[in-house]
């Protein structure tokens, strides 16, 4: 969801195709104590069975008046808004200005709960496939589509963005892109992508949108792109364009004069205002000092939701983009052991975790596979399954490898203690929480946890690509409707300095069996192809204990009564996918 990304988690935690953009995790809420919460807040909400997700959304029916100014809290200041660069994976980043400003190829469309590709109004409809002998996508753009001095978007723009994201540094996530032989452009309308050889890419919907977009030639052709986009740009080909970014304070947004699409911002302004944490935005938000908020679920934000919030209107979604797990760097010691790994796994009671944090919203079973809900027509939802609280099983492997108890109850070998040290990002006082319950949990198996958080931007932008770490406590969020994992865990993209440590397996994952499944996933353009490779990849990925899958985190979106129009969150576009249908009411 790649390289840094946090949604302001701290907020949720991280968007990519799988981005590591920190992005509220979301996951499959049980009926009853959910829906309970959600009435009392007056909220629309679908119940949801243990085999099923579901997801939600609400719109304000009202005439939605022209002008006035919305403002929204915003969990999270992003690092910079050069989105291909390594800086440039902030959540709260992507959903702000990205997602408003850069012009892409497909949206993300809820159909009843089951996300689908679309052309967007960049496209005249849909793209020419060819799939032999190479893969070749002939995108046919919309005459009128502008960039907002004017100047149309060409095909030339699909070039520059490939070449830039292929042949730059500090690139965030090259995953399909590297694949391309050649952008050509034979007119300005017309945009002819071709694959290399024995290299097609499935999720080719997915590229030139997501979390990159098109950038403009005309303006950054031959400049230094990032000096010129990371602190703001002044153009844009989407709707909205950035008026003014006051570092620390808040990032205006004001209609695009030369939009071409349909709908029309009814809106004079938005202004995201920075908020220290999720309690200082529900302050915030009580005070009606913002207008919108996208709270992470914690512990006090579940308090006051489940205890209701009178003036708000609100929407859940429980079929959503993200997971949350333990991210364990399995080349740094003690966790390079597959049976130190599988041991932490038995310590825990993920369930009795789960449930403390978010019983109160239903939530009470943990994840069992390392990827996202809304692809789970992909996985084995049931491969952790197996890892369950046993700590006869945590002595069996410990001794077998090597170790033994001491007198203060903590496994040992060769005189040095079994000690790990966790690290997520600082302030958040969900993470903090789950990071008490795991170190107790640990202890009482015999394993020492030491907690040393950081900021965000050092998390995910230095410590993680760095393998600084043994454990990590974050979440991916998707930005493209994709199960592909191959940039998280293929061998090829673990991060390094030969690849100025762009690539985003962090976890140093290196496992033979599981590069080919992962590869199929992300290369073959047979569906049912995909989905056998990437349910016996999910197995694969349990039995080695790469990582561990705790929960995707409820998302919730709340907002004043006088906000109105057809206000959703979009799972994968997020929350301000549909900005421009949005007014306020004065």
């Amino acid at each position: 969801m790649s390289g840094a990304a946090w949604l302001g988690c701290n907020a949720p935690d991280v968007p990519n195709r799988h981005t590591n953009r920190e992005t509220c995790v979301k996951r499959k809420l049980g009926p009853t104590r959910l829906l309970a919460a959600l009435l009392a807040l007056g909220l629309i909400a679908a119940a949801c069975s243990s085999s099923s997700t579901t997801a939600t959304t609400a719109t304000t029916q009202a005439n939605v008046p022209q002008g006035g100014t919305l403002v929204v809290g915003a969990e999270q200041e992003p690092d910079c808004v050069d989105w291909i660069s390594s800086c440039g994976g902030s959540s709260w980043g992507y959903w702000m200005l990205d997602v408003n400003t850069m012009p892409r190829t497909f949206d993300a469309v809820n159909d009843n709960g089951n996300y689908t590709y679309v052309p967007s109004e960049l496209l005249t409809g849909a793209p020419e496939l060819t799939t032999s002998p190479q893969q070749v996508v002939t995108y046919k753009i919309n005459p009128n589509a502008v960039w907002s001095d004017g100047q149309p978007i060409t095909s030339a723009d699909f070039k520059y963005t490939w070449s830039q994201i292929t042949t730059g540094a500090d690139i965030y996530d090259k995953t399909g892109y590297k694949n391309i032989e050649s952008v050509g452009t034979p007119d300005a309308q017309t945009a002819v992508v071709t694959f290399a050889t024995g290299k097609s890419y499935a999720n080719w919907k997915g590229l030139f949108g997501g979390q990159y977009g098109l950038y403009p030639s005309h303006i950054l052709e031959g400049k230094d792109r990032d000096a010129l986009t990371k602190d703001g740009y002044t153009w844009s080909g989407g709707p909205f364009m950035l008026k003014a970014w006051t570092k620390t304070d808040n990032m205006t947004l004001v209609p695009n004069p030369k939009w071409y699409g349909k709908s029309k911002a009814h809106l004079d302004q938005v202004i995201f205002k920075f908020t220290a944490d999720t309690a200082a935005e529900f302050k915030a938000f009580t005070a009606q000092e913002v207008k919108m908020i996208y709270p992470q679920p914690q512990p006090d934000a579940v308090s006051q939701i489940a205890a209701g919030l009178p003036q708000a209107n609100s929407v859940y979604t429980d079929n959503t983009g993200n997971f949350e797990a333990l991210w364990m760097n399995n080349a740094a010691a003690p966790l390079d052991d597959i049976k130190v790994r599988q041991a932490v796994a038995y310590s825990l009671d993920r369930d009795a975790l789960v449930n403390q944090l978010f019983g109160k919203l239903g939530v009470s079973k943990a994840l069992q596979v390392i990827n996202a809900p809304i692809v789970s027509q992909y996985s084995d939802t049931q491969a952790f399954a197996g890892y369950t609280k046993d700590l006869s099983k945590v002595d069996e492997l410990l001794t077998g490898d090597g170790y033994a108890k001491g007198s203060d109850g903590i496994y040992a070998k060769g005189g040095k203690a079994l000690a790990i040290t966790i690290k997520s990002t600082a302030s958040n006082k969900r993470r903090e929480l789950t990071e008490q319950v795991l170190q107790k949990q640990l202890a009482d198996a015999g394993i020492t946890l030491t907690i040393a958080n950081t900021k965000a931007g050092d998390l995910f932008g230095k410590v993680l690509p760095a393998g600084d770490f043994q454990m990590a406590l974050y979440a991916q969020v998707l930005t493209s409707i994709d199960p592909g994992r191959c940039s998280l865990f293929c061998t090829e993209n673990i991060s390094s300095a030969a690849n100025n440590n762009s690539g985003q397996n962090w976890t140093r994952t290196s496992v033979s069996s599981l590069d080919p499944l992962l590869t199929t996933v992300d290369q073959n353009l047979d569906e049912q192809a995909r989905i056998d490779a990437n349910k016996q990849a999910d197995p694969i990925t349990a039995d080695q204990l790469i990582s561990l899958p705790l929960d995707p985190l409820p998302n919730i979106l709340l907002w004043d009564k006088t906000v109105v129009g057809a206000v959703s969150d979009n799972a994968i576009l997020g929350p301000w996918w549909n900005l421009a249908d949005i007014g306020i009411q004065s």
